[in-house]
């Protein structure tokens, strides 16, 4: 992680602007493709949530403006890497917040991944022990295929992590896709990062 000298750098005044703004959040709905995706996860028998989210985190970091964040002396941060904390459901119909750190391998983070599924449905806490900044806020909807999406907040916390929500898979003629809603800090995130995001993410998902 490194601190971003704001005097000299070339986002100064978006930050100064938007982040003065009780709602510096704007948020994008879009549809990835997720045939191959469906398809390389039952040949593998590999869990599709598992297997799109570690997609996923791969092209977070890819972008480093995903990787800023605010902090509470309103400094700008870059951290080398972003890991995710994911909603996960209980038998019981609740859900707990899960700590995933970035992990490259997609084994090793399979193995990390269903560690956390199983101390969430053996407990009964919402929060995990391990709560960093350097995160993703990811949720999934998979009984919902939305076309809007917000989010509850608490607008006097200092909060500049990205929100990123999954939606259900639709079939049209073979074709599979799924909605994705990110909401992002525009102090930090414009709409050219949010479309190299998507861009990387689906190019992940076609291989």
């Amino acid at each position: 992680m490194k601190t971003i000298d704001l005097s000299t750098w070339k986002r100064k005044q978006h930050f100064d602007f938007f982040n003065q703004f009780e709602e510096p959040y704007f948020g994008s709905i879009v549809h990835v493709d997720v045939t191959k995706a469906l398809r390389v996860s039952k040949e593998h028998s590999y869990s599709f949530f598992t297997y799109y989210l570690h997609k996923c985190i791969l092209a977070t970091n890819a972008i480093e403006n995903f990787r800023y964040r605010i902090t509470q002396d309103n400094q700008v941060v870059v951290y080398d890497t972003i890991g995710a904390s994911a909603t996960m459901m209980r038998e019981n119909e609740t859900f707990g917040f899960s700590y995933i750190p970035y992990i490259k391998d997609f084994d090793e983070f399979t193995d990390t991944t269903q560690k956390e599924k199983d101390r969430i449905k053996q407990s009964n806490d919402l929060f995990p022990s391990v709560n960093p900044e350097n995160v993703i806020h990811y949720s999934a909807i998979p009984w919902l295929a939305f076309t809007g999406l917000t989010h509850a907040r608490i607008y006097k916390a200092k909060d500049s992590i990205p929100k990123i929500s999954f939606g259900k898979i639709t079939d049209i003629e073979g074709k599979k896709t799924m909605p994705v809603s990110i909401f992002v800090h525009h102090a930090l995130v414009d709409g050219l990062h949010v479309s190299r995001f998507v861009q990387e993410f689906q190019d992940l998902l076609n291989m």
